[in-house]
């Protein structure tokens, strides 16, 4: 059985979410604020969840901040982010910071028990391994981009990528050449269509090229097609 955490001050929320994951099947736990979930993790060393809710307003250690020590801590961790409704800066921070996904409050319990299911799928596929294509390493000039090992290397040099960032990338990769929307991105990584004004792919693709782009300012391995999405390039240095 698979068991979910929950890190968040509303007792009353946490008890709603712990009944309805149970009957579906989850064991859950819930933790007050983030630094017992700190405290757990980092410390007692307590076996790690199989994922994560994480709610951004807390005591003490906030939401975010806890996300940003156990990324890089547990980095194939899932993580689910709580934020307020109409406030995206919470939601991009929180991508920006290593969460793998984000759910505005109020939110109707069966999406939330959709996102995490989508989470567990993904997490699956890293444990166990993917198709023969997907395992094979992808080389593009001096970019590698080994699905085996999960990493990506640049001249050699190890670039830091959150898990969901790696598959973003190596969805892209697969598809080298290929111009994809935000749409299709979000469904091959996510399992899900991209909701109206969801600039989750963004803030991810702006991490990548950070990390993989020698000048961020005008990227040459991940270009933008304007109005319509993405497309790693099969030409490279």
């Amino acid at each position: 059985m698979q068991t979910i955490w929950m890190a968040d001050d509303d007792a009353r929320l946490t008890g709603m979410v712990g009944e309805y994951l149970h009957d579906a099947g989850f064991t859950f736990e819930a933790y007050p604020s983030g630094d017992a979930v700190l405290h757990a993790l980092l410390e007692t060393q307590t076996q790690a969840p199989d994922a994560l809710i994480l709610d951004v307003m807390m005591p003490g250690t906030d939401g975010l901040q806890t996300c940003q020590r156990l990324r890089h801590a547990l980095p194939a961790l899932p993580i689910l982010m709580l934020t307020a409704k109409g406030d995206p800066l919470d939601r991009i921070i929180g991508l920006e910071l290593g969460a793998d996904d984000y759910l505005a409050k109020p939110f109707e319990p069966r999406e939330l028990l959709a996102r995490i299911k989508a989470l567990l799928r993904r997490a699956s596929v890293r444990a166990h391994g993917e198709d023969e294509q997907a395992q094979t390493a992808l080389r593009f000039g001096s970019l590698t981009i080994d699905p085996n090992t999960r990493t990506v290397r640049l001249n050699d040099a190890l670039c830091e990528l959150t898990a969901y960032q790696f598959d973003l990338l190596h969805t892209l990769a697969l598809r080298a050449g290929r111009v994809l929307t935000r749409d299709q991105i979000m469904e091959a990584v996510r399992g899900r269509e991209l909701e109206a004004f969801d600039r989750s792919i963004d803030v991810h693709i702006g991490r990548i090229r950070q990390a993989i782009e020698t000048d961020v300012k005008n990227p040459q391995r991940i270009l933008t097609v304007r109005g319509v999405g993405y497309v790693l390039a099969k030409e490279q240095s």
